[in-house]
Parts: C-alpha cells; structure tokens; sequence
C-alpha cells in the first residue's frame, strides 16, 4: 500500500500566518480573473507583472507609506509591537513558527494566495543545506495535488538550481505562471568584485554563453523575486550572505524559522510555549536514566563566570554526606581538596578563559569544560547500552499500546551519533562490520522481543529480517564507505536522498524500517511525523540546542491513511519521548532557558525596544505606540515592585516569582494609571514571558484505565443514558436583519469614518560629540506640517470583503450601498485601515445573529458506551493528575489547577456518586468548532430520594471579559444542545469553585 501524506487547508494557525503575509500588500491591484478584461495599461500581463527586457518580473504597486501602514495593522493585529518605519528597498519580514508546525507548507501555501489575490509569479527559496532543499522538494511533491485542488489547478514550475541547467535559469524569467526556485546559498554567495578574479566566483555570478553572454543572476534580478529564506538564522548569518541575500534584488524577503536571530519586521509569532500549550505538536516526557545520583564518578558543570572566578558544580562531602553543590574555583585551586574526595584527584584548575558569557575552564589533567558543559557517567558504555534498551522498551511499548487500540500508527525511534564507526566498522580489508550501537542495539531487541509481553508484535516484526528493521544514514567517502561529515558537503546528498524522498514510504507498515541510526548532522532539516522517541549518544558534549533536537520528532503523527491524528482525542498518541543523559529537572531546566532565550523581554535593551512598539488604538481608531521614554518607565517601576530582576553585568533580565503569582491573580497586578491605555498588551506579553511548558516526567507515567465498577454501576449507566445523544445543528440566518444591523453599526461607529494622513517633515538640529559623534538632537526639532495625502488607490472592496467575510457579493453591495456620504467618500484617505473596521464589524454582526438562530435537533445517533470501555489514555502522577476511586477513570488528567481542585472535590464528596472527565472524542458541533464539555455528575440530594445529573464547564474565571469570545459563544450554542437532549440534565457553566456550584445548584 503506498501511503500518501493528507493535508489539512483550514488549520486556523496557518491560515493567521498566511494572511499576515498576504495582507501586507493590502491595496495592490487585485489580480484580474479569467474573464477580466485586460486594459492597455496591462501590456496584456496579469496584475502583480511586468515585462522586462527578458521576461516577466513582480511588480508592486504599493507606496512606502501604505506598506509601513498595512505592516503596523498586521502587527497590531498579531500582538507585536509595530515597525515605526519601512524602507522601500528593505523589505525583510519576519515569520516566527515552532519546529513541527508547518512552516514550510504555511511559506508554499502562502505563494498561491500572494499569486490568487495579486498575481505574483516569481519565487525564490533560499536554504541554508542539502537537507533542508531536499526537504522542501519533496514538500512540493507531496503537497502538489492538495494545492492543485486548493487552486483550480494553477500552473507552477518547481525546481533546485542547478548550474549545469541554466535553461531552467531562463523558463524562470520568461515563463507567466508561478515560477519556485529552490537554491542554496552557497550556490550565489560567492561572487567577485575584481573582473581578473572572475573564475572563482559561483555560476551564478558569470556572464554565460548559453545565456548571450548574460549572468544567471542577472536574469533573476530583473525578476524581482520574492525570497523566501528558510531557517535565516542559518541561511544569511554572515555579511557576505547578506550581501548575497541582496543581490537578487527581491521584492521582499520572506524569513521563516522557529529560532531566529535577526527578528527584522516581525508580522507572526507562533512560539514553542504557544504551539505546545495549544497541542499543535506532540506533548514532551523524558525518561532519566540519572535520576539517581550515584557519586561513584567525577562529576563536573561549568554554570558561568564570575570575575576571575568560574561556578561549577560538584559532588562535595560534608558531614560524611557527599552532595551535589555549586562552588566558585580560580586558578590554581584543586578540586580534591575542595571537594574532599579523591576522585578529583589531577583536577587542578589551570586556565580560565571567557569572553562575556561564553569561555571553558581548564584543568591539569588536559579536561577542558566549556560553558554549559557536564561531565559524569554518560560517556560509558554501559550507559549507552542502557539508553538503547530503554529506547527500544519505550518503542515497544508505544507499539502495543496502538496495536491494542487498534490505531494504524507506524512508531519510529531515532539514535544520533556523533561517529559513524560506533554503529558501521570498515576494516582494512574492506570488510564492514557493524559497530558496538548496532551490536548492542540487536542484542537488546532480540532478547526483548521474545519477552512474554511483546509476543503480539513479534509476528509484526518477524515477517522482516533484523537488518531490515534498523537502518543509518550517513554519508560516504569516494571509498563508498560511511564517513562523518557535517551535513553540508555533496557527500550528504545520497544521504538526505534516501531519508528526505522517502519520507512517506518510511511512515508505511510495508517499509520494515523501525529504528534509524543517523549522524548528528541530520538533526537540521529533516523531521517524521512518527518519531515517538529520540535517544542521543554523544561522545562529547553536543552544541546542538535542545530545541533543535527534539524538534525532529515534534510533528504531529499520521495513520495509515496519511491522516494526521490532530484532534483533542488523539493527545494521548501524541507523546515525544526523549531519552536524557542527565536528570529530568537538568534537562527541563536547560530547555526552559533556551526557550527564555528566544523571548523579546530576555534583557534590558531588548525589553524597551519590544515594549516601545506596542500601541493601542485611541477613541479615533489611531493607533498609539508606547514609546521607549514610557517603556523605560514601566521596565523601571517593574523592578522597583520585585516582577524583574536586573543583572548589571549582563543586562539580563529574570522574572520573579512575584510576577507570576500576581499575573495569576488579576487583583494583585497593578500598573501605574498612565499605562493604563496599553495594560492588556502590556499584561499579554508578560505572560507570555512567564509562561513555561510543561514537560512530563517519564518514570511517573501511568496508564489510564476505566474503573470497571464505575462503568457496571447504575449510577453511570443512567447518566450516560442522558448525554449520549447526539444533535445537528442549523442556523437561521436572516440576511436582512444582518444588512441593517451592519449598516445602522458602521454608520454609528466613528472609527470608520477615514481621516485624511497627514504629512510632516521634522527638522533636527545636528550636534558633534566626541563621544557619541553626530546626533540629532530630538529636543531641538521643529515639525512642520506640509499638507494631506489626497488619495490612496482604492482596491475592489466588494472582492476584499468577500473574501473576508464569506458573504456574498449582493450582500457586500447593499451594505456599502447603505452607508453614508461621508463615510463612503472618506474611503479614499485610508482604505486598507477601512476594510479592516467593516470586516471586523461584519463578523460581530454574523456572529451575534448566529447565536440568536442556531438551534439544535436529535439525530439517530448515540455515543456508545462501548467507546469507554477500551478507552486508555497515557497520565503522569503530579502536576494536574487526580487518583479518583468515583470517577470513571482510575487516574484524572486534568488541563490545568482549577480542573484539579474541581477533580479533588468531586472524588471527595459524599454527595458526588459518580462523574467523568468526558474524553475528548465526546464532541458536540458548533458554528466555531467541536466542543468538548469537561464534566459529566451524578449528585444524590436527599440521600437516595433524588439525584441530579449535571454537565459541568470549568474555567479560571467566570467573568466575561476574561474568557475569549468564541469560549463563550461555544458555551452558549452547547446549551442549547442540552436543552434540546432534555431528561433532567443541566449544563452549568463557567463554574470555578465547588462550593459555589453546590451552593447554587444542588442546595437551593
């Protein structure tokens, strides 16, 4: 069976990071249809072109001024502080996504909306590796009929630069339709300024006869391309790449990774806490093979540098008791002394050496440790061989576990190495042997597999020979052997070949391909949906991050049928599991730092250049930025209130438990009356920076199973008996109400009256110092104001709203046919900021009415009880797990802390008979979405004579104002639904507290 990859088009993330794209050109000439009529002005061209000397390039209609204006909205709309100005032949925005979320089909899917609403046509993808354009080749190739079908079969060409094809060089430039390039950036990065040095720059770079004596990128400079950069921070991290990036002179660049270094114009942010905490990419555990601490071995941890001195952590004796402790060593101190403990013996300290934050100390027995670094039992062999055999318990495991269920899940497991002789061994002679992984890896899965408990998958694993269910990938020498490389060189190509191309018949049962061994410099570019568990076995420290190293099995996983498993119902399925070297609190701990590292508000500078952006919109629709005066203020009057804490050497800033505490009690967090206007923003990014993920410790998992008595019981038996009916809904939708109620608001509402742009020119006075050297002085400024911006072009506002309000064109007409004068002629000073008001009108409209008339019928369709009895689900005992004895489930895993009191409440009630946390596959459909109710309850009021059966919504809080919009409307449409079920049962919600329901519900 040939297993093929299915995309999702209507993931809301996505979409939010394609339309902050597309809506940057906002006002561009809207591309003409099929049945257009094309004017003289056209040269016969789609909108968004224009003929060049050779060809057909981009060509963007769009003024600085609307650029910087249609940026500033898209960015307010995003939560990001706003870009205060724009240059014209700058163009780089910024698209920040989590490794595992789809960024690359955001950035292709994202090329067919540019070209569907503008006409763009010319595309170029810069990557940073082989790895990295074979993966986005492939991309293309297993997303092509999807986009096809997403875009009434729009003609594209793709392909990789190659220097021996150039005449794909000249289809790119000539050909009408979509055009996508995919280059590396080594292949333009070399170019040469001096005519006598001609022959040492790329292909690229020189005049070519096939050509007629033309540059290659001569011809894609007049295309003005857009340029995509994928993973930036790899791509143009050097002037020369900059330079290079440059030189194609694009229309705009495109940057997209998770871990960027150069932000630019930020327009989108999708974080790893967001894309975690909103289940976007599969949940974390770590299983520590450290959690003991034995003291049997030196241990060492360079934490950083003080003055002259290092912190380090060592294993130190006191009182006969030996611990694990930070001390600070200079040169010349011995650790043997220090420590008490022989094993230090040689451990001499003999050089420090740093600069800023980076730099390693050194010893007298050559053991050199940079920042950052642990030494301590991991480097044995016998650890090793254990993170193998663990690795392959967890894939077992996992295995079973979808057998059982029967869930069509291939499982992976990934090994990084960093030498390919541990696992492939060259002799002499040229007899290849497999190395001690390979050895040990056999050994442990062969004995394992006999185990009584995996019998059901040996008759899976046995139709394969072993070597068939173990594979490396790395790269080989002109020998043909498997060599170490760095995942740059041509030798990778035959590497990423087999791995990247085949990418979907590795996720088939017919590929008996289970567990891949692979060179470290895999870890950049390639990912599977179906890794569930990562084991890494480093000799040396590895520099790779973390973030980046679990980022190969993030991916949401797929069945069979190449569906991805996306739903609430499928968390359970959903679990990265990494095999640590080091303990489970080192390896969150580590995790979260590089994780702060990558928010704005991580030092000082970074917290008043991010804060200054922010703005709000005044009583006229303006947007008002905070400013730095007013950003420096705020940073200042945190510290004083103990939320920040500033290390002056570094400018670091940290967050203080305080912060955290009085973020999460709304009444406790104050801020001065004059940040009044931006608070929400302000309040928004602070916990934003507060926030952590939650990774799972391995060795407290549990499964969760049905208590059978609950589910036998009466009790439960008649509950289910009343919820498990299942509804369609309709929606009356009464056209007319919605056209008068959306032109009696837009006419009422005063924002969206434009106002005409004013245009100023400020005049600094310049002053010479010789410590600054030259400065405009702000202070001594005069502005003067010159005159109004009469009119900006006006795009095709029934088209734009149609698209964004999914109404149809009549009713577009008639509401704009009934606003007034003064508003429709107002629409020429700002008619990108006047799409944005209608539209966002238009759909409070919508969803208002679409409350008023949604109702509910009964279907003959039930949830059966069957469903629950096989039901099992993966927990972990502490944060947010609840043992309960009345619930149907022996073990409660709960979403958050008021979910957990609500649990312990319930199990501990005597009036409480039974309940159920409802599992995410009990769904109830709404205009916004499914929605799955949190608690199903059974109460005895008087003592047998009367028992009530509630639904029950818990949330944080019960105040409107606080819960999202689309919460509250799916509240209310679920209602609805069991009003219409009836037999006794009433959904309460939001509820916070048990006493308070009891008090409203049960005792009055």
């Amino acid at each position: 069976m040939t297993l093929k990859l299915k995309f999702d088009s209507n993931l809301q993330y996505q979409k939010d990071a394609i339309e902050s794209v597309t809506q940057l050109f906002t006002g561009q000439s809207i591309r003409q249809t099929d049945f257009s009529v094309i004017t003289s002005y056209d040269s016969g061209l789609l909108k968004g072109t224009i003929q060049t000397e050779n060809g057909v390039g981009n060509r963007l209609d769009l003024t600085t001024e609307q650029l910087l204006k249609n940026l500033q909205v898209v960015q307010e709309k995003n939560h990001l502080p706003l870009s205060s100005s724009l240059n014209r032949g700058d163009m780089h925005f910024t698209i920040e996504m989590e490794t595992g979320t789809g960024k690359t089909y955001v950035y292709l899917r994202t090329i067919f909306e540019l070209n569907k609403l503008y006409g763009f046509t010319k595309f170029l993808i810069v990557v940073p590796s082989v790895a990295i354009r074979e993966g986005v080749l492939k991309s293309i190739q297993i997303m092509k009929n999807h986009f096809q079908n997403l875009y009434e079969h729009q003609p594209f060409t793709e392909f990789v630069y190659d220097s021996q094809k150039l005449e794909q060089v000249q289809s790119f430039t000539t050909d009408s339709h979509i055009q996508i390039m995919i280059i590396n950036i080594d292949a333009f990065r070399k170019s040469f300024k001096d005519p006598n040095k001609e022959d040492k720059a790329n292909i690229i770079h020189r005049p070519q006869d096939r050509l007629s004596g033309q540059k290659p990128i001569e011809l894609i400079q007049q295309t003005n391309p857009f340029v995509i950069i994928d993973e930036p921070q790899s791509v143009d991290s050097t002037e020369k790449s900059k330079e290079a990036i440059a030189s194609l002179n694009p229309l705009c660049t495109l940057r997209y990774s998770a871990t960027h270094v150069d932000r630019h114009e930020m327009i989108y942010k999708l974080d790893a806490i967001d894309a975690y905490n909103q289940g976007l990419v599969k949940k974390i555990e770590v299983t520590s093979l450290m959690s003991e601490e034995s003291f049997n071995r030196p241990y060492l941890h360079c934490i950083g540098f003080i003055g002259k001195k290092v912190k380090i952590e060592v294993d130190i004796i006191e009182k006969g008791i030996v611990k694990r402790k930070k001390i600070n060593v200079g040169i010349g101190d011995d650790l043997e002394d220090l420590t008490g403990r022989s094993m230090y013996q040689g451990y001499i300290v003999s050089q420090i050496d740093y600069d800023q934050e980076e730099g390693y100390i050194e010893f007298g027995n050559d053991v050199r440790l940079e920042k950052g670094v642990k030494v301590d039992v991991i480097h044995t062999d016998e650890f090793k061989r254990l993170m193998i055999e663990r690795t392959i318990v967890e894939h077992f495991e996992k295995e079973l576990r979808f057998l059982r269920s029967k869930e069509e899940i291939k499982v992976l497991s990934l090994f990084f190495i960093d030498r390919v002789d541990y696992y492939r061994l060259y002799k002499e002679d040229g007899i290849v042997e497999d190395g001690k992984y390979a050895l040990w890896f056999m050994e442990s899965y062969e004995r394992l597999l006999n185990q009584e408990r995996y019998k059901p998958l040996k008759k899976m694993y046995g139709a394969h020979p072993l070597n068939k269910i173990h594979q490396g990938y790395f790269s080989k020498d002109k020998s043909k052997q498997w060599k170490d490389t760095k995942g740059n060189t041509v030798a990778d190509e035959e590497t990423y070949s087999l791995i990247m191309r085949n990418k979907e018949r590795l996720l088939s049962f017919d590929e008996p391909c289970r567990f891949i061994f692979s060179h470290s410099a895999l870890r950049e570019g390639w990912d599977n949906p179906n890794v569930f568990q990562i084991c890494t076995l480093n000799e040396t420290h590895s520099e790779v991050k973390k973030r980046q190293e679990i980022g190969r099995g993030l991916r949401i996983c797929v069945d069979q049928q190449g569906n991805r498993k996306d739903k609430k119902e499928h968390e359970h399925l959903n679990i990265l599991t990494v095999m640590a070297n080091e303990s489970y609190e080192s390896f969150v701990e580590s995790l979260q730092v590089e994780l702060l590292d990558d928010v704005s508000l991580n030092s000082y500078d970074n917290s008043i250049s991010y804060f200054a952006g922010i703005a709000t919109k005044d009583a006229s629709g303006e947007l008002e930025s905070m400013g730095s005066h007013n950003a420096e203020e705020l940073i200042t009057y945190l510290m004083e209130k103990n939320y920040l804490e500033l290390k002056k050497r570094t400018k670091a800033l940290s967050f203080k438990k305080q912060l955290v505490e009085d973020l999460n009690n709304n009444y406790s967090f104050e801020l001065p009356e004059k940040f009044n206007k931006w608070s929400k923003e302000i309040i928004y990014h602070l916990e934003k920076a507060t926030q952590h993920i939650h990774i799972n410790d391995a060795t407290k998992r549990r499964i969760i199973k049905v208590n059978k008595p609950i589910i036998e019981s009466t009790e439960f038996g008649e509950l289910w008996k009343r919820i498990n009916q299942k509804t369609i809904y309709r929606v009356n939708f009464d056209s007319e109400k919605l056209v008068k109620n959306c032109i009696d608001s837009l006419n009422n509402n005063n924002s969206v009256c434009m106002k005409p742009i004013k245009v100023t020119a400020e005049k600094y006075k310049i002053e010479m110092e010789h410590v600054s050297g030259v400065t405009g002085k702000a202070a001594n400024s005069a502005k003067y104001e010159i005159g109004d911006i009469i009119v900006y072009p006006i795009p095709d506002l029934v088209t734009e709203l149609q698209n964004y309000t999914q109404l149809t064109r009549r009713t577009i007409v008639r509401i704009l046919t009934g606003l007034s004068e003064g508003i429709l002629e107002s629409i020429k000073y700002n008619p990108q900021k006047f799409l944005q008001k209608v539209t966002e009108i238009i759909q409070q409209q919508k969803r208002d009415l679409m409350v008023d008339g949604i109702y509910y019928e009964k279907i003959n369709d039930y949830y059966k009880i069957d469903l629950l009895r096989n039901d099992e689900e993966i927990g972990y005992t502490g944060k947010y797990t609840v043992e309960s004895k009345k619930s149907l489930h022996n073990y409660i895993v709960c979403d958050s802390g008021v979910e957990e009191e609500f649990a312990y409440a319930l199990d501990a009630d005597e009036r409480v008979k039974v309940f159920a946390k409802l599992p995410g596959w009990f769904k109830i459909d709404t205009p916004l979405g499914n929605y799955n109710p949190d608690w199903a309850v059974v109460i005895d009021k008087e003592n047998g004579n009367e028992e009530l059966y509630f639904i029950i919504e818990t949330k944080g809080s019960t105040e409107e104002d606080d819960l999202r919009r689309k919460e509250l409307l799916k509240i209310s449409f679920a209602k609805r639904h069991f009003q219409v079920i009836g037999q006794g049962l009433k959904f309460c919600g939001p509820v916070k507290e048990f006493n308070n329901f009891i008090k409203e519900e049960v005792l009055n």
